[in-house]
């Protein structure tokens, strides 16, 4: 894959109780309302659109923003998802050429500072003490995240990605490979599923299981509100409390915390439920979407297919009939999993021209590696190494309304393909 790379030099104090980089990347060369698994499981692929009247009266949970999400206390974080389009938390940053705007000392005479450059970086400005204040507006530039970091961390989160599929667990069938002027013209041009077979016994483990439970709490239509109920609550709290127990995202943790990003797991996953299931309006102010329900489970938008970038959602919903395959414009380098697809499909009728998905990894490598790059590289190319070959994550903030202390949601995190 043939992604830019800009190389740092690593700072590593952060990365202490993480592993060196190999030296191949040295640069640059059941039909129940409850929902049960029981024995071979019979997964919940259906949408809130097609379930609520077998539900019942489901009691509605207005979300309260207080004691028990106590993120408006954390002093000195209060920048943590920055605009790319802002100085705000990026005075001193050094130059990188994908940023829509500079904050470094230079930009000024180089004509390319973000616009409110002056009010944040320059003489009294709101970032004058700190000039070194990191990307993402942290107290010294210790605690920035450097382009090697993410290069050594993502290698280190896909060594710890214990329960993703085996070679054996999973066959694709990815038939056509539609060019660039196939992919808009809505014409099937695969004649058979993409999933030829998945080892359902994955979906057993405790992360995957979790994971599965959400994917039916959304109505899928852009414009309607979403109503949270306490069982939907707990099926949160569960996903999040399985992620925590595994290696990958307990890494995860010790590196952002070494970076300043959180003084405890508590306030860790108390910002990964509010950034990824915290409600917000994509319509005409209805609370109808979160990053969640964009990135895992898919929405309809305009008449097309938004977000929906996850492999055990396509599969489910092609087993059942409801998603059809049409082709794919990019199939990854890696000869096991998790590998990266680049696919056209479409969902009830509504067509993806172009998406892309992780092929077998684990709900939380997606859940981790997103998270990293939102916190990372908001609003930029996130540009990571898995098994020695390069890709980039792509992330949006929401800029239409904030959380805790200003604090941007998740509005859309992908695998890039080319």
């Amino acid at each position: 894959m043939s992604f830019g790379e800009v190389w740092v030099q690593p700072a590593r104090a952060a990365l202490a109780a993480i592993t060196p980089l190999p030296p191949s990347l040295t640069p640059p060369t059941g039909p129940t309302n409850s929902r049960e698994l029981r024995g071979a499981p019979a997964f919940p692929t259906h949408s809130r659109d097609s379930r609520s009247a077998s539900r019942g009266t489901m009691e509605p949970w207005i979300l309260l923003l207080g004691a028990g999400i106590a993120l408006g206390c954390v002093s000195g974080r209060e920048y943590l998802y920055t605009a790319p389009d802002s100085c705000e938390g990026r005075c001193g940053e050094p130059f990188s050429e994908e940023d829509e705007c500079h904050c470094h000392a230079e930009c000024v005479t180089q004509h390319n500072c973000c616009e409110d450059h002056e009010r944040h970086c320059g003489p009294g400005g709101e970032g004058a003490e700190d000039g070194a204040r990191a990307r993402d507006g942290f107290s010294s530039s210790r605690d920035s995240i450097t382009d090697q970091e993410l290069l050594e961390l993502s290698e280190q989160l896909y060594g710890a990605d214990h329960n993703k599929a085996r070679p054996s667990d999973i066959a694709i069938n990815p038939q056509h490979l539609a060019g660039p002027d196939e992919t808009g013209d809505k014409q099937d041009r695969s004649p058979q599923p993409l999933y030829k077979y998945v080892n359902e016994e994955l979906f057993s483990k405790p992360t995957y299981a979790s994971f599965i439970k959400l994917l039916d709490n959304y109505q899928r239509a852009t414009g309607r509100e979403e109503e949270v109920t306490a069982e939907e609550l707990r099926e949160q709290e569960r996903f999040l409390e399985e992620v925590m127990k595994t290696e990958l995202m307990k890494k995860l943790f010790v590196f952002l915390q070494g970076k300043n990003r959180y003084s405890s797991q508590q306030e860790f996953l108390q910002d990964l439920k509010q950034m990824w299931f915290g409600l917000y309006s994509r319509g005409d102010g209805e609370q109808d979407s979160s990053g969640f329900e964009h990135v895992f489970s898919g929405e309809v938008k305009k008449g097309k297919v938004s977000g929906f970038h996850n492999w055990i959602r396509f599969y489910l919903l092609e087993k059942q009939g409801v998603v059809n395959y049409f082709s794919h414009n990019f199939n990854g380098p890696w000869d096991s999993y998790p590998d990266v697809l680049g696919l056209q499909f479409s969902w009830d009728g509504f067509y993806k021209e172009v998406g892309s998905a992780f092929i077998g990894c684990s709900p939380e490598f997606e859940f981790g590696l997103y998270s990293l790059c939102f916190l990372a590289r908001p609003g930029r190319a996130c540009h990571l190494s898995l098994g020695g070959h390069r890709l980039s994550v792509q992330t949006y903030p929401w800029t239409k309304s904030t959380y805790g202390s200003g604090r941007r949601f998740i509005a859309t995190a992908y695998v890039m393909s080319p």
